[in-house]
């Protein structure tokens, strides 16, 4: 397996990358199944956004009520059922820089279906006429290893991040300044400068009405203190300071850990965790991060000077290297699968183009009634935390691309039901 973590990244390029590489394999209808959404909910008579929203702090945010199209609430796995195929797509960053891209997906997401996680960058709700409101650890006052947005790109954000919400989508946190190197990476970040980087990240999203003065937009529709329940660091770098950090703030999981592998996940330090997985990289012995910069960084390292008639197979590699994995969870032992990626257009955006093949190619499973769900990180922890300790224990017993001996009916039987009857 080859794994390579996104470093030193601005936000319309790839910088000088430097890359670590390591080897070997180490309230809704009842009526609803868990992965199918409640149009409903979260609306008024009209069918919009609830009117009676109710204004937090300076208004930059707000309570609207429970969020609209969710799943139905989870139940425990029956005996004889096999579990259901997880997908989670999520983006690190989560801005709109003029590019389409944010749109795009949320367009994509909302004709089957589906619903995703983004990782919100705080300071890309904050003006660069504002930067010296951020105090990240470790560097200069203002510093930010990614571009601030222009304003009329901070408004995209909010209007975009506004619709994921309305939508049915997550709103986590990328945190801030994206430090990947040097003396003030996060890397070197203790719990307590992780509890900084958090809070600032979030009164950027609280109190962008302030920091900006506009008075004429909507509000963001909900409460970030209890929307806020994962992220993901930059460059995957940090989780082991981030965890203690993230568990005294209530967080339920972590997707910060690179080089995971499809099996499914555990609690560390109280916190799921929820690793980048390792998946086939077609036309080679070694694996990759299931990351569009992962695939980048495998195929060119650079984004900027390679040639174009790479591209179509390059496009072509990196889709079915997102479907393979998909592939090996599903037909073996159903791990959830989880993708990351970024709103770039790196090497002529083949990498958006890839991400939207394999998500088509996984969507249609859904929409022909395979039990196949594209949700989001909370969504499937709300799954996952409903399901009985000794049934987790039993399937994280199968190994990566391990079916269960004798089928699905046999194997979690006796083991559902042995739990129900303790119960």
């Amino acid at each position: 397996m080859r794994m390579l973590t996104r470093r030193g990244m601005g936000r319309l390029g790839v910088a000088a990358a430097t890359t670590a590489v390591a080897t070997g394999v180490s309230g809704c209808a009842a009526d609803l199944p868990f992965g199918a959404l409640d149009s409903g909910a979260g609306k008024g008579k009209n069918g919009s956004a609830q009117a009676t929203a109710k204004p937090i702090g300076d208004g930059s945010t707000s309570f609207t009520g429970a969020q609209p199209k969710q799943p139905a609430k989870p139940v425990p796995l029956e005996p004889g059922q096999t579990p259901p195929q997880f997908v989670i797509f999520s983006w690190d960053g989560a801005g709109e820089v003029g590019n389409g891209l944010f749109p795009r997906f949320l367009d994509l997401a909302k004709q089957h279906g589906a619903s995703m996680t983004f990782f919100l960058s705080g300071l890309y709700l904050l003006p660069e006429s504002k930067k010296r409101l951020y105090n990240p650890p470790n560097n200069a006052r203002g510093a930010s290893d990614i571009g601030y947005l222009t304003d009329e790109h901070v408004k995209a954000t909010l209007t975009n991040v506004r619709r994921a919400w309305l939508e049915g989508h997550e709103i986590g946190t990328h945190f801030n300044g994206h430090f990947c190197s040097g003396h003030g990476t996060v890397a070197n970040w203790t719990p307590q400068q992780w509890r900084s980087e958090i809070d600032q990240a979030k009164s950027f999203v609280k109190e962008w009405r302030t920091n900006t003065g506009w008075h004429d937009l909507p509000s963001l529709p909900f409460d970030y203190e209890k929307e806020l329940v994962g992220g993901r660091t930059p460059c995957l770098l940090g989780q082991d300071n981030l965890l203690p950090t993230a568990r005294s703030l209530g967080w339920r999981y972590d997707a910060s850990s690179p080089g995971g592998r499809q099996v499914w996940p555990v609690k560390r330090n109280g916190v799921w965790d929820y690793p980048l997985q390792a998946v086939p990289f077609p036309g080679h012995s070694f694996e990759v991060l299931s990351m569009d910069y992962n695939m980048l960084a495998n195929q060119s390292v650079n984004s900027t000077n390679a040639p174009a008639y790479n591209y179509p197979g390059w496009r072509t590699q990196a889709a079915q290297a997102y479907i393979s994995g998909f592939q090996r969870a599903y037909e073996t032992n159903r791990a959830p699968f989880f993708i990351g990626n970024h709103f770039e257009h790196w090497n002529g955006g083949i990498y958006m183009d890839a991400v939207e093949q394999a998500f088509k190619h996984i969507a249609q499973l859904k929409e022909k009634g395979e039990d196949v769900r594209l949700v989001s990180f909370r969504q499937f922890t709300d799954w996952i935390d409903v399901q009985k300790p000794e049934v987790l224990a039993k399937l994280r017993g199968l190994d990566v691309g391990q079916a269960p001996a004798g089928g699905w009916k046999s194997f979690l039987d006796d083991t559902v039901a042995a739990s129900a009857a303790g119960s």
